[in-house]
């Protein structure tokens, strides 16, 4: 389904594109950021917590050595009440997703991912493949709901596409 250059591609997308983010959201005042946009997660920052927290429980089913995050799902848009800390924790998980990213096996995608939803339900199984498909979609989906709501907040929202990722060493 996928390979080791893929992951390895999306982990350098996903940083591109939060490295991006943060300078914007640092920016700007509290009150756009945790303004509620009509968004699933509310705000800006709510989905951004969203996003982050959904990494960390992709991550850690995929790295057992990664923490899942500690709050209850539907606490997961209140993790960081500012862009300090959610710019601090996104660096730390991004560098997590791509180191695990770059230490990747063919074999490694192999075979099925045993999961307990964290919203609740019945556990469930899928292709580790697709589940790494799901945690790149995921963060995708949600960068672009970000996207939305900076450019309706009259911010100027950066590139996105991934045909303007910066090739690197």
């Amino acid at each position: 389904m996928i390979n080791t250059g893929y992951v390895r591609t999306m982990a350098r997308y996903n940083s591109w594109q939060n490295d991006q983010l943060m300078p914007l959201l640092l920016d700007m005042p509290l009150a756009e950021l945790t303004k509620d946009r009509g968004a699933f997660f509310g705000s800006i920052l709510g989905t951004a917590n969203h996003l982050l927290c959904g990494d960390m429980l992709w991550m850690s089913r995929f790295d057992p050595s990664t923490e899942p995050p500690f709050e209850a799902f539907d606490n997961w848009p209140k993790l960081h009440k500012d862009a300090r800390a959610w710019a601090a924790d996104r660096h730390r998980v991004d560098g997590k997703i791509r180191h695990w990213a770059g230490a990747l096996r063919e074999l490694d995608l192999l075979g099925d991912l045993h999961c307990v939803p964290a919203s609740g339900g019945d556990p469930y199984s899928l292709p580790i493949g697709l589940a790494v498909v799901q945690l790149f979609n995921h963060q995708t989906h949600h960068r672009g709901q970000i996207h939305a709501m900076l450019t309706a907040a009259g911010e100027a929202a950066p590139v996105s596409d991934i045909i303007y990722l910066p090739e690197t060493a």
